[in-house]
């Protein structure tokens, strides 16, 4: 079926690797001659690419499958994502869905909505197929590349996919698969690809990023040595990696290459080494310290994101309190706060102290307060000090907005005049009326 000067509107829930995915599928239907539906037109093709991470993020999608069918009559509705590889047939069945995409079909994406829609149409179009195409997990093989921006800036660069740690609390393994990874001659032509496009900006983006190689015998420090040589892209920053992969040698190398930003996205999920033997994880608090503190010997100007999560089964009062203790202690610059979510499938279930949703809230709201200590205490170091900012996209009516190598996001001066996908250096003046970012000085 021709696809060319249809409209397709996009959805996507969850990760940055989610949003990769759903930019890549977006200019392959461009290069289709599908082009992106204005806010409010109405489209021939609805894409919602879902996230599993919790209960609130499945309701979330049921809430977005419903809102295009709602707001798109008659478009060709294509599910795809964790919740989909999760949840197939129970979604296909959806009032207005025609697709359900699997992990392993995802990368055919725009073959099976062509072939369906000619099916469809052939039909007399009207009611919606309800099709579900899935492999059970344990088949998906096929690591599908993305490298995209969308509407944003900086390029989201997948490198790697599915995960083989199987924590007790997540259902990513179940949903994405076994690791696996493109290859790094593959990965370095993207980036070139992306510094040809005017690209300034690669965030690297996978499931478990840091166990890069698993599929093809090469490493992680191998992939960023390779990306560093690149010519024409200034910055990269790693989305995220377990701190029992980040060794040494990749923090010495961050902090002495060319183009890797001081920045390090690690998860904790829990300060108290109870919950996180409970959590099946590979590490404990002491290697954990023992990261952050050869970051900040390293690159003591870095800004260090942390996730963590509150609420888990078996997380007493007593677990909580020392993990609360455990995270102040840490210097870093901001936490990511979750609340533990029962999934089901998931070993966690099995762990007989339960924690009530009042309690989750009130950690929560502790921890959130503690993270905004952090951060504006971050913020406050580098203020009246001069830092490079690459400057983003901004929305029509706001002020441009951008973020220097070691994270700190800046507001444009009212009198400036930059372009974004700029870098420019600017002085850092105090905090905006919000307190989210810096003021920049002319």
């Amino acid at each position: 079926m021709v696809l060319n000067n249809l409209k397709a509107a996009f959805c996507t829930l969850g990760c940055k690797l989610n949003f990769a995915e759903t930019s890549s599928l977006r200019d392959q239907m461009e290069r289709a001659g599908v082009r992106t539906a204005d806010k409010g037109e109405k489209a021939d093709i609805c894409i919602v690419n879902t996230c599993s991470v919790t209960d609130v993020a499945d309701q979330k999608c049921r809430q977005a499958i419903r809102r295009f069918t709602r707001e798109h009559p008659g478009a060709f509705v294509v599910v795809m994502g964790c919740y989909a590889q999760l949840n197939p047939y129970s979604i296909a069945a959806f009032d207005g869905v025609d697709l359900v995409l699997g992990m392993e079909q995802k990368g055919d994406a725009l073959r099976y909505i062509g072939e369906r829609m000619a099916q469809k149409r052939a039909l007399g179009g009207g009611e919606a197929c309800h099709e579900a195409i899935s492999v059970p997990t344990r088949d998906i093989r096929t690591f599908v590349p993305s490298c995209s921006r969308g509407d944003r800036t900086r390029y989201f660069l997948k490198v790697q996919d599915g995960c083989n740690y199987y924590c007790t609390y997540c259902t990513i393994p179940i949903a994405r698969g076994r690791s696996r990874n493109g290859s790094i001659d593959s990965l370095v032509r993207q980036a070139e690809q992306v510094a040809e496009q005017g690209g300034k900006e690669i965030v690297i983006t996978g499931v478990n990023t840091g166990d890069f190689g698993r599929t093809t015998g090469e490493t992680f420090i191998d992939l960023i040595r390779a990306l560093d040589s690149v010519e024409g892209i200034a910055r990269y920053r790693i989305s995220s990696i377990e701190p029992n992969l980040l060794t040494d040698e990749i923090i010495d190398f961050c902090a002495h290459s060319r183009a890797f930003m001081p920045h390090f996205h690690i998860p904790l999920q829990s300060g108290s080494d109870e919950v996180l033997k409970l959590m099946h994880r590979h590490y404990d608090t002491a290697l954990f310290a023992q990261k952050i503190a050869r970051i900040r010997q390293a690159i003591p100007h870095a800004f260090i994101g942390v996730d963590v999560i509150v609420g888990m089964r078996g997380e007493t009062d007593t677990c909580f309190e020392e993990s609360y203790r455990f995270i102040r202690s840490l210097d870093v610059s901001q936490l990511h706060v979750f609340s533990y979510s029962e999934r089901p499938g998931t070993k966690a279930l099995l762990i007989p102290h339960t924690v009530t949703p009042a309690v989750k809230h009130a950690r929560s709201q502790r921890l959130i307060e503690l993270s905004e200590e952090k951060r504006k205490a971050h913020y406050t170091r580098f203020a009246g000090t001069k830092r490079t900012v690459l400057w983003e996209h901004a929305r029509e009516g706001e002020p441009m907005q951008g973020f220097t190598d070691n994270y700190i996001r800046v507001v444009q001066h009212p009198d400036a005049t930059v372009a974004d996908n700029t870098l420019t250096s600017v002085r850092l003046g105090g905090f905006t009326p919000d307190t989210q970012a810096l003021a920049a000085c002319l």
